[in-house]
């Protein structure tokens, strides 16, 4: 017979119930008053925590900023995405104001129609965006402004553009409260700021890298046979310098041993090159740029006939006409990835998460140069490098992965240079070209330079073009930039920081919510490189044994004699035709089986990911819940046999 408990217990029971569920209230209400600011991120990518260039940014304002959000609460209610992003972006906002200490003010308007608050967020050049055909226009925008009445504004927040908010919004605080900028010189060929297409075309906008570029420097262009570079110009870009003159390569040399800083980028195959015809409409053959003599004299290898290719990250592309498959891996475009192949120990590379590549070559120091190569980005250990003219004219992806071979080792691809360089003209200025007059300088030439050299050499031009990196969308008129991999972050952080300023150098975007399947990747591309060096030996055999059989059906008669009459046949040959036939048909049935063979172990495996990924956690939590009931039945067990013991 069970004993009841005793209605002092059963008092003391809810009461303890009534007390805690008192107590809960009160911690969230208590946590949300004041410990709303403190959180725990516990995602890989650090999704949630500010970075450290945005809380330096934050601490360093001087001068108070205004920031104005103008949000429809109709927007949210007729779109609920808007209403979720809308809180986040005042969380933001309320955090970078409480970093700030004061010196951000927040001021928050709802537009409505046909109002005054709507005829200032006009003003301010924020978009409105109609939701029904009444006419009505709703509102999600920032304007930014200073002591000195500067102006900055985002027009409109997107949800797309989510895992860059906090770039976004730091980019504008930073211009708010840097009124000045460093001087960045851009010496290059590439159509960067936009060209003219054809007879009468349009005009095509400028590189988002150039754009972007603008935004927080200064950006002043470089001719390409500079005699000196200006005084003013403090960061040097130097991009895809193809056949340069001795002047114009003296005048870089200088400029690098007067303390200048430089940001190189050669290229062994420029794709945004190839992509545009010459001027009389064909395909551009000379593609490759190199800066031998100075690259030599400061002690880097570079060679631009060879080309990086990497199977780890390579861009997934339309295969030929020819191929059974209708995508394959491109091991010439590759995307680098992850700490082990970006330096986390540079503060230009320390918060990026993927920059991308196409037919990129690679650097290394030089047998005995005294310089410290640090470099910034590598390819992963499933690389091997390729000649270059294997991707310049016509590139076949398919024959290129079944022929690559990792070389289980990275290249390098960006690499950060110091040291105290000998200059490329240890002679002085070389003499002018035949017919010229010697250009005036205004300082001495310099045979060493000033102090320790900081370079940044990048072997590669395409991470600046659009295609690479970034997709440039219309939203109602305007053009919104939505980037793919960190290029741009890349570019800008390299050029502030060998301007001296390290305050954007932490920005970063906030990654990718959605986590592929990396071990289903990587057998996917190990087993395609199987497949592909596999289809091309069956594809080499097939094609001979139809040349084979086309020339047993004509039976070794001339071209004359198969016109006048129908060739004759003997029984060998005819018994050798269906031999060959045969053959054909048993190495069509290998392709198709090596391709089902594939197509088969990759599902397979995405099944058993996916199965463990939904069956995992109802398991441990059953797993949990029956190691809890054992230890509770266990626990009353002990209880009950206690007053026994006490009573013996």
């Amino acid at each position: 017979m069970s004993a009841r408990k005793p209605p002092a217990r059963r008092l003391l029971g809810a009461f303890g119930l009534i007390a805690a569920l008192v107590l809960a209230v009160a911690v969230n209400v208590l946590a949300d008053r004041f410990l709303g600011r403190f959180r725990i991120d516990l995602t890989e990518q650090r999704l949630y925590t500010l970075s450290d260039g945005t809380i330096s940014v934050l601490r360093g304002l001087e001068e108070p900023i205004t920031l104005r959000l103008y949000y429809s609460e109709r927007l949210g209610r007729e779109i609920p995405v808007y209403a979720s992003f809308a809180t986040r972006v005042r969380e933001f906002l309320a955090e970078y104001a409480a970093i700030a200490d004061g010196r951000i003010r927040l001021e928050f308007y709802e537009p409505e129609p046909f109002s005054e608050v709507e005829d200032r967020a006009l003003a301010y050049g924020l978009q409105g965006v109609p939701v029904d055909q009444s006419g009505e226009q709703v509102y999600f925008g920032l304007a930014g402004s200073n002591l000195l009445d500067d102006e900055r504004t985002i027009p409109f927040f997107q949800p797309e553009r989510e895992r860059f908010l906090e770039a976004d919004l730091t980019r504008l605080v930073y211009e708010l409260s840097n009124p000045r900028r460093p001087v960045v010189g851009v010496m290059t060929g590439l159509p960067v700021n936009g060209e003219m297409r054809g007879m009468g075309g349009r005009p095509t906008p400028p590189w988002v890298v150039m754009t972007q570029m603008r935004q927080f420097l200064q950006v002043k262009e470089v001719p390409l046979d500079v005699a000196e570079v200006d005084a003013e110009i403090g960061v040097l870009m130097v991009a895809h310098p193809q056949n340069l003159s001795e002047r114009a390569q003296y005048a870089i040399d200088q400029f690098v041993m007067r303390g200048g800083r430089l940001m190189l980028l050669v290229d062994p195959h420029s794709e945004a090159q190839a992509f545009r015809p010459d001027p009389r409409g064909r395909p551009q053959t000379d593609t490759a740029s190199d800066l031998k003599r100075l690259l030599e004299a400061w002690g880097i290898s570079y060679d631009k006939d060879q080309v990086a290719g990497d199977l780890r990250g390579a861009f997934r592309v339309r295969a030929g006409p020819q191929d059974r498959v209708q995508a394959v891996d491109y091991v010439a475009w590759f995307a680098a990835s992850g700490p082990g192949q970006i330096a986390r120990g540079d503060v230009v590379t320390g918060e990026l998460n993927q920059i991308a590549f196409g037919s990129t070559g690679f650097l290394a120091p030089r047998e005995g140069a005294a310089i410290s190569f640090e470099p910034l980005v590598t390819t992963s250990t499933e690389a091997a490098p390729l000649p270059a003219e294997k991707v310049r004219a016509d590139p076949n992806p398919s024959a290129i992965l079944a022929e690559f071979r990792p070389g289980g080792r990275a290249l390098t691809l960006a690499a950060r240079v110091r040291g105290q360089l000998p200059s490329a003209f240890p002679d002085g200025p070389p003499a002018p070209a035949e017919g010229e007059e010697a250009p005036a300088r205004t300082r001495p030439h310099l045979a060493r330079s000033e102090g320790n050299a900081n370079l940044v050499i990048v072997a590669d031009t395409d991470i600046l073009e659009d295609r690479f990196w970034v997709r440039v969308q219309d939203f109602f008129g305007q053009q919104v930039a939505q980037p793919t991999a960190d290029n741009g972050a890349f570019v800008i952080n390299t050029l502030d920081n060998l301007a001296g300023s390290d305050a954007l150098i932490g920005l970063r975007s906030r990654g990718e919510s959605q986590r592929p399947f990396e071990l289903v990747d990587g057998m996917r591309r190990r087993a395609e490189a199987e497949y592909r060096t596999r289809e091309q030996a069956l594809q080499t055999k097939l094609q001979e044994t139809e040349r084979k059989l086309r020339e047993l059906r004509q039976g070794g008669a001339t071209p004359a004699e198969r016109g006048r009459a129908e060739v004759v046949l003997t029984a060998e040959q005819r018994a050798a035709i269906e031999e060959a036939r045969r053959d054909i048909v048993e190495t069509r049935q290998e392709l198709r089986a090596v391709q089902r063979d594939l197509r088969r172990e990759i599902e397979g495996l995405e099944r058993v990911v996916k199965l463990a990924a939904i069956v995992a956690v109802p398991v441990v939590v059953a797993i949990v819940a029956v190691l809890l009931g054992i230890w509770r039945i266990r626990r009353r067990a002990r209880r009950a046999e206690e007053p026994h013991a006490v009573r013996a």
